[in-house]
């Protein structure tokens, strides 16, 4: 157990050399999906890598928040699902926001299920995720079939989307962390389609310079919530655990201004990057 966590150590270490050597810009002619060279300029026009997580109840919330917080984000996490109200009006009102204010749609449903399931839940339901959304995530648990069964889905869009693979989590106890092996094996599959697989939803690096990673569980102080959630500031994950981009949620959501808060996180976050690249 020890030898094996000292390997994973090691790793994470290299990965995280790998990603100080190269900067966003720099990147741009290194990643193979379309999507994620559109996601790094935004981030590179915008100085921003910050995402938000735009976990509220209703279209009129989320609405509102995207267009408060979007001057100062790359990318706008949505749940779609937990919105009771929510519409094709709704997804077009994001839509044309994201295109107002210059950023990404991820829509965090986390597919996890086999090829032909998840092909008919992007595509279809009361959802029609493929119609609006730039980025969507999965779990590597159904094994390839999983991506290829969004990618089939994906090629019908009139638009191209990205895959993002989940290969960690932040909350306490999860398996995707745990599982010795199971991180890895997600990046195998990542790196065997990563014409759509855009990245990873991860902790720090992982996969190397042609993946982006994005990290939950980011506030302004670090600690924790009832529910198992942990938090790390932007310093340590973009500075010292290597990601690429921030995903704050309550932080910025919750605050009572909203505008101000995002444009304190894309701030912190721009810096750390910067930091790191010196």
């Amino acid at each position: 157990k020890d030898a094996g966590e000292r390997v994973k150590a090691a790793e994470k270490e290299a990965e995280s050399r790998r990603k100080k050597e190269m900067e966003y810009g720099e990147r741009v002619g290194v990643v193979k999906s379309g999507v994620a060279k559109r996601l790094l300029e935004v981030m590179m026009r915008k100085k921003s890598n910050l995402s938000v997580a735009a976990d509220v109840g209703t279209a009129a919330e989320l609405v509102a928040l995207a267009d408060a917080v979007g001057p100062a984000i790359c990318c706008l996490k949505t749940h779609a699902d937990v919105l009771a109200d929510w519409t094709e009006e709704t997804s077009k009102e994001v839509k044309a926001l994201a295109k107002k204010h210059d950023f990404l749609v991820f829509e965090d449903r986390k597919f996890a299920d086999i090829g032909s399931t998840v092909s008919m839940q992007l595509e279809s339901g009361p959802h029609k995720i493929a119609q609006w959304a730039d980025i969507v995530n999965a779990h590597g648990v159904p094994g390839p079939g999983v991506i290829e069964g969004l990618r089939d889905a994906a090629s019908r869009a009139d638009h191209e989307i990205g895959l993002l693979m989940l290969s960690e989590m932040s909350s306490k106890g999860n398996l995707a962390t745990g599982l010795p092996g199971y991180s890895a094996k997600v990046v195998e599959m990542a790196k065997a389609a990563d014409d759509f697989v855009i990245g990873f939803i991860a902790m720090g690096a992982t996969g190397g310079n042609e993946f982006l990673v994005m990290t939950p569980g980011v506030q302004l102080d670090v600690g924790g919530d009832a529910l198992g959630q942990r938090y790390n500031t932007p310093s340590k994950v973009i500075g010292e655990q290597m990601s690429d981009i921030i995903i704050v949620g309550r932080g910025i959501y919750k605050a009572a201004d909203p505008a101000k808060a995002a444009e304190e996180y894309r701030k912190q976050g721009w810096e750390a990057y910067e930091k790191r690249c010196e």
